[in-house]
C-alpha cells in the first residue's frame, strides 16, 4: 500500500462519507479514491458491512403525525367581513342605527375574543409539539454519535471479529464477537438465535483458565450490537442452554456454540 493511499485511509474521510457529513470537496475526493484504488474500495467495503451492523441496533421510530397536525393547526382561518351599514339621512333613524351597531360590535367582539382563545390554544399545542419534535431531534443526533463511535470500534484494526456458530443443537445459532485488546472492549451481535421453552434461556460464558466465567444472558427479542465485559486472558467463548434468568454455573453438558480465541 502506497504512502499516499495510507494517508487517506487513516484520515477518517470514509467514515465521514458514510454517514453522509463530507463536504462536496470532500465527496469527490473520497470517489475518486474509491474508484483508483482497491485497498481504498475494500475498505469502503468493510465499512458499509460494519455500518449495517450498527444500524440495526440502533433503529428508532420516527415521530407519528407530527407534521401532519402542525400543518392542521397553522391553517389560515376565515376572516369575518362586515358589511357597511347604510347611512339613513333621517335623525329619527340615528337612535335605530347606533342599537344596531351596538349589538354588531358586541357580538363581533365576542366572536372574535372566541376565535382568539382558541387560536391561543391551539398555538400552545404547536410550541408543545414542536418542542417534542427538537426532543426527538436530539435523540436522533446523539443516536448518530453512538453510531459513529461504535463504527470506529468496529473499523480499528485492533479490533478481533470473532463468528460463533452453532452445533447440532441449535445449527441456526449465529452471533458475532467483536474484541479490542488494547481498548479492553468486548462487544457482540446477535445475529439469530433458535427458539426455546420458554423456561430456558441462551447464555455466553468466557473461558478464564479453564473457569467458565458468566458473560450474560442472550436475548433472541434483543438483536442489537451490545457491550459484554471484556477480561483478560480469555481462552475461548462459549454458549449454552441454562434456566430461564442464567445459571451461576456453566452447564457444558448443554453447550451450543463455542470458540477458541488463541
Amino acid at each position: 500500500m502506497n504512502e499516499k493511499v495510507h494517508t487517506f485511509l487513516n484520515s477518517g474521510l470514509l467514515d465521514k462519507y458514510l454517514l453522509g457529513e463530507t463536504t462536496s470537496e470532500e465527496t469527490n475526493q473520497v470517489e475518486s479514491y474509491i474508484s483508483r484504488f482497491p485497498e481504498v474500495q475494500n475498505a469502503y467495503n468493510t465499512l458499509q458491512s460494519n455500518l449495517e451492523v450498527v444500524a440495526k441496533s440502533q433503529a428508532i421510530e420516527a415521530p407519528k403525525s407530527i407534521l401532519d397536525n402542525i400543518l392542521d393547526e397553522l391553517d389560515e382561518k376565515p376572516v369575518i367581513t362586515l358589511k357597511p351599514q347604510k347611512t339613513y339621512k333621517k335623525w329619527y333613524k340615528f337612535s335605530i342605527a347606533a342599537s344596531v351597531a351596538a349589538f354588531l360590535f358586541a357580538g363581533t367582539s365576542y366572536i372574535f375574543y372566541n376565535q382568539n382563545q382558541k387560536l391561543a390554544e391551539e398555538n400552545q399545542v404547536v410550541v408543545e409539539e414542536i418542542f417534542d419534535l427538537r426532543n426527538d431531534i436530539d435523540k436522533h443526533n446523539e443516536m448518530l454519535d453512538s453510531m459513529m463511535r461504535q463504527l470506529l470500534r468496529l473499523n480499528n484494526p485492533e479490533t478481533e471479529k470473532y463468528i460463533i456458530s452453532g452445533n447440532e443443537r441449535a445449527k441456526d445459532l449465529k452471533t458475532v464477537a467483536y474484541i479490542n485488546a488494547k481498548e479492553k472492549t468486548s462487544m457482540i451481535d446477535v445475529v439469530s438465535l433458535p427458539q426455546l421453552p420458554e423456561e430456558q434461556c441462551y447464555q455466553i460464558w468466557a473461558d478464564l483458565q479453564g473457569k467458565m466465567v458468566n458473560l450474560g444472558i442472550l436475548d433472541k427479542a434483543d438483536r442489537k450490537l451490545r457491550n459484554i465485559p471484556y477480561m483478560e486472558d480469555v481462552q475461548g467463548l462459549s454458549i449454552t442452554i441454562e434456566p430461564k434468568g442464567g445459571n451461576n454455573v456453566a452447564s457444558k453438558e448443554n453447550s451450543v456454540a463455542e470458540i477458541s480465541l488463541h
